[in-house]
């Protein structure tokens, strides 16, 4: 069994990061968003696997190389534009050869991973297998309709109307039927070629389509939101660690993890939270729910439910929530006084905001 990994998406919900930055590698809990998926793969005895790039390529294939530091073997697969996922599993066909596979977006998490559901499929050999979970918003996914015995009969996507609430999670399981339907479909009103075409397809052909209900954690990664919210999941499991250097006047509280070479002097860290490598905290407070990545600086702060991406410098704000902040970004005081700070900033930016201080 082999798997097919989409990382080609430019990541229009997370702009202004992702005009620089690919989204699938932003950080939750310290950990590139794609790493998860290909862990889960990995876990789940699959070897060979081909991930679809666009854009971003050069920036996916530096960060996961050949796949050996996962135990996998990558093979690059260029999409020239985001043509759907469809277009994906058509442009895929000579890796894929004559193998059953799964289909994992790199942008989605599901905590727990697949092994279960990849054992399950290889036991069963439905023709498909989606993945489906209830949300509230079911207009921003493919929905799934069900018949008797939970058959699946029509699949949508984002429907304006939608005919469930069961939305398509980001993972799906095919045999070799599923070239014949992406070779069948049409590009939709959206110009792309539909997954959601493609298994429909299946489903009118008379095609074995299995569903699962995920009751576990998922999460599609795609909105500032989504990343915070699973950024607090992944945080709530992790297991306290100590490498770096703690002064005597800084205090930790609950799950916390100070990587090799992060530094705290006169700081406190009230977990869970996950203070990354060769970071410095002076005279700062790291709420709950917070990762800071690799080689920050954050000086008389406070920050908390947020996530700091590489070389960010935070100097003298009052305070900082709810935030997503780029990589090589400086956030300085300026002379107007906001209590709070809620910020979404691009990579390279330097943004001066108030402070209670002078």
């Amino acid at each position: 069994m082999k798997a097919l990994v989409l990382a080609g998406g430019s990541g229009t919900r997370l702009r202004p990061i992702t005009h620089t930055s690919a989204k699938q590698l932003v950080p939750v809990a310290n950990k590139p968003v794609l790493f998860y998926g290909l862990e889960a793969i990995r876990d789940a005895g699959i070897v060979d696997v081909g991930i679809i790039v666009g854009e971003t390529a050069a920036e996916i294939e530096t960060a996961v190389g050949d796949g050996s530091a996962f135990g996998l073997r990558v093979t690059y697969i260029h999409q020239d534009a985001p043509l759907g996922l469809a277009h994906a599993v058509l442009i895929a066909r000579d890796f894929l050869a004559d193998e059953p596979f799964v289909m994992y977006l790199g942008d989605n998490l599901i905590i727990g991973g697949i092994a279960s559901l990849v054992t399950e499929f290889r036991r069963t050999t439905p023709d498909a297998l989606i993945l489906l979970t209830k949300v509230d918003n079911p207009s921003s996914f493919g929905v799934a309709e069900l018949g008797a015995e939970g058959r699946i009969v029509r699949l949508v996507e984002k429907p304006l109307i939608p005919p469930s609430d069961l939305a398509l999670v980001g993972v799906y399981m095919f045999g070799t039927a599923v070239h014949e339907a992406v070779r069948s479909i049409k590009p939709s009103t959206r110009g792309e070629l539909e997954i959601t075409e493609a298994i429909q397809w299946l489903v009118d052909g008379g095609y074995e389509v299995a569903s699962h209900l995920v009751e576990g954690y998922w999460k599609d990664t795609g909105r500032l939101a989504d990343m915070l919210e699973t950024n607090r999941h992944l945080l709530e499991s992790i297991e306290p660690a100590i490498h770096g250097t703690v002064d005597a006047d800084s205090s930790i509280v609950g799950r916390v993890v100070i990587e090799d070479g992060a530094s705290l002097v006169r700081s406190t860290v009230r977990g869970p939270a996950i203070i990354g490598r060769g970071t410095t905290l002076v005279d700062t407070y790291v709420g709950p729910f917070t990762s800071i990545f690799h080689s920050c600086t954050i000086e008389r702060t406070e920050i908390e439910y947020s996530i700091v991406l590489e070389r960010a410098t935070i100097r003298g704000i009052g305070r900082i929530e709810d935030s997503l902040i780029g990589r090589d970004v400086e956030v300085v005081p300026s002379a107007a006084l906001p209590k709070a700070h809620r910020l979404m900033l691009g990579d390279h930016s330097r943004v001066s905001v108030a402070t209670t201080g002078a």
